[in-house]
């Protein structure tokens, strides 16, 4: 007979409740759940979550908010606020980026002059490869992005 009293009794019951439970001793599996951003957040409430990156620039505050990161660090979503900026991107932009602009908007010019403005309510994939002028007054933007390397996440 054992003692349940014992050192060893003690673990032989919370073995017992384990195996009982279903669950096995040292494998308790964390529950993953949906991401999701919303109405209310979308209109910039989301930046209000504690783990927004807020950046301060001489043109306002950017706001990032990453609110999904793939278990194999390979893909993020998120949101994003900027005041007016110009960014000239001469290295290629380095991952591949889905963007709806929620807010505002951007004018996109290629290195080889052509131009393309993406305004609220529409949407752009910039290729990873890309290089030009990145232009905007302001904007706000749901975001989705795919380093294959999983770098710059």
């Amino acid at each position: 007979m054992i003692d349940t009293n014992s050192k060893d009794g003690l673990w032989m019951r919370l073995a017992a409740l384990v195996c009982w439970t279903g669950v096995s001793m040292g494998t308790i599996a964390e529950t993953i759940h949906p991401a999701k951003l919303s109405n209310t957040e979308l209109t910039g409430y989301a930046f209000k979550n504690p783990n927004t990156i807020v950046t301060e620039t001489p043109t306002g505050k950017i706001h990032d908010l990453t609110s999904l990161k793939s278990s194999d660090g390979k893909f993020a979503s998120g949101m994003y606020s900027a005041g007016k900026s110009r960014f000239d991107i001469t290295e290629p932009y380095g991952v591949d980026e889905f963007m709806f602009f929620l807010e505002g908007s951007v004018t996109l010019t290629s290195d080889d002059g052509s131009q393309l403005t993406v305004n609220a309510g529409e949407a752009v994939t910039i290729p990873k490869e890309w290089t030009g002028v990145w232009e905007t007054e302001g904007y706000r933007k749901i975001w989705v992005i795919y380093p294959a390397s999983g770098e710059g996440l």
